[in-house]
């Protein structure tokens, strides 16, 4: 049970693995979109929207309701939401402990002119 387990990350986080899928589930977050809407929000070829959507629907992580001649997507399980948030908290996270190391390096090099300039 536990390698099916890890299997099923490993599927949907492949799944999750390109910026304009990425940029989809952002969209779908809002709620219901056709393929135009989801194209015109983020700006991409419809052909290549409906690319990534078949990827998406294919690992079960959006689902496609049929209404009329067009098809509304929606994100299969809201917990989609979150995962996204979370990734962007960890993003932040990296951010800070980038920012935190720059600013260490920075005040390094400054002791160093100090030190530099009081020898001089």
């Amino acid at each position: 049970m536990n390698l099916e387990l890890q299997q099923f990350k490993a599927e949907f986080f492949k799944a999750l693995a390109h910026p304009l899928r990425i940029k989809i589930l952002e969209v779908l977050t809002q709620g219901e979109f056709g393929v135009n809407e989801i194209q015109n929000a983020i700006g991409s070829e419809g052909s290549t929207v409906s690319q990534q959507l078949m990827v998406l629907r294919n690992k079960n992580i959006v689902v496609g309701t049929k209404n009329g001649n067009r098809v509304i997507y929606s994100l299969r399980d809201p917990l989609i939401i979150d995962l996204l948030a979370v990734a962007k908290q960890i993003f932040n996270n990296h951010l800070i402990d980038t920012i935190e190391i720059l600013d260490k390096f920075q005040d390094d090099e400054d002791d160093v002119k100090e030190t530099t300039d009081e020898l001089s």
